[in-house]
């Protein structure tokens, strides 16, 4: 059995992404922070297609919860590794920086970039050992382009793309790949709050994408079929930024 570990699982793009990995064979571990129900939810959908997957909590800012739910894991699977990692976990807390508090700022990095950190050290090895793994991180279109009121996104996300280009170079001899994916505006519970008819104007193709277009180059990332792409950006953005 394969395994794949999507961090921030249980709903919107994460939720997508779980469901192809599913598709492609892997028992699929749908970790979440809070919301237990989704995460279930997510989970039923990958049972109802035929697929294997289990639910898997900790917070992925927290190096401690990390550590200690991916080590009671390989104590219950001791012959099996976690061969790709999605680290899709995120926040935003929006605002201008004049009037950012701390705690916005600290919160972002600390889930955004912490937690990409915290994840990945702990997975790559055996991925090395194992000579095999793909790191696909999400980041966004905003740590391309920067936007305006997101700053601390912005940073959090440029920093994990800075970060993807230079892990792959140090793991590359290994057979590991590690790429990212930007999404710009995707139907989620993360967009819910922007003003789709207004940014509708902006993109080339006159929508806002969906979470499974996302899915679809995460899969691709994920597969033999990506074994000679590494440290790349891949926007998925209707071309409002190339």
């Amino acid at each position: 059995m394969k395994y794949a570990l999507v961090t921030g699982g249980s709903r919107g793009i994460g939720r997508s992404i779980c469901l192809k990995l599913s598709e492609m064979g892997y028992n699929v571990l749908i970790n979440y922070c809070s919301n237990e129900t989704e995460a279930n939810n997510t989970l039923s959908m990958i049972n109802e297609k035929g697929g294997e997957g289990e639910i898997i909590k900790f917070d992925v800012s927290k190096s401690e919860e990390v550590e200690t739910a991916i080590e009671t894991w390989f104590l219950k699977n001791p012959d099996n590794y976690i061969e790709v990692l999605v680290n899709n976990a995120g926040i935003r807390k929006d605002t201008l920086l004049m009037w950012m508090k701390n705690e916005e700022w600290q919160d972002v990095m600390d889930i955004n970039l912490n937690g990409f950190f915290y994840i990945t050290r702990r997975l790559i090895k055996d991925m090395m050992i194992k000579k095999f793994g793909r790191i696909i991180n999400v980041v966004s279109l905003s740590g391309l382009k920067g936007l305006p009121g997101q700053v601390n996104y912005s940073a959090a996300k440029a920093a994990v793309i800075g970060a993807t280009k230079a892990l792959a170079q140090e793991v590359a001899r290994k057979k590991v790949t590690v790429n990212a994916v930007a999404p710009g505006f995707i139907v989620t519970d993360m967009t819910k709050d922007l003003k789709e008819d207004d940014l509708k104007a902006m993109i080339p193709m006159g929508r806002f994408g969906n979470p499974e277009e996302v899915a679809d180059v995460v899969a691709f990332l994920a597969s033999d079929k990506a074994s000679y792409v590494t440290g790349e950006v891949i926007s998925i953005n209707g071309g409002l930024y190339t």
